[in-house]
């Protein structure tokens, strides 16, 4: 199953040059991961207030393949890879169109409020 979330570059995003600055992808990918997450039914908030669990990125691998621009239309497609008792691994990938801009590859853990991993929430069960 892959998620899918549009998105469009704006004034903010970019360097003075018009190309999306290296960091803002890894907030694109973040804004895909909890959408993501939400439409599995978990409400991060709620996870965090009621049972004491938020997800922290363990491990990030990053691949820049061809600048996004000012006002492009981009959407990142995130897929599982790996579940585990207490991990995540995801692809995420943004394009624009047929060219695939930006590739990464995502280890999320679910921990504690204390720092330690903990099971994953039943909606990530897979």
């Amino acid at each position: 199953m892959t998620h899918t979330f549009d998105l469009r570059v704006y004034y903010e995003d970019v360097d003075l040059g018009g190309i999306v600055y290296y960091a803002n992808y890894l907030r694109f990918i973040e804004r895909a991961r909890t959408e993501w997450i939400r439409e599995m039914g978990i409400a991060q908030g709620a996870l965090k207030d009621e049972a004491g669990v938020v997800f922290v990125v363990r491990r990030l691998e990053a691949d820049y393949l061809s600048p996004a621009r000012y006002d492009d239309q981009l959407q990142v497609r995130t897929a599982l890879v790996e579940h585990r008792r207490t991990s995540l691994t995801l692809t995420q990938e943004v394009w624009r169109g047929e060219t695939r801009m930006f590739s990464a590859l995502v280890v999320l853990v679910s921990m504690s409020l204390e720092g330690r991993p903990v099971r994953l929430p039943a909606g990530l069960r897979l």
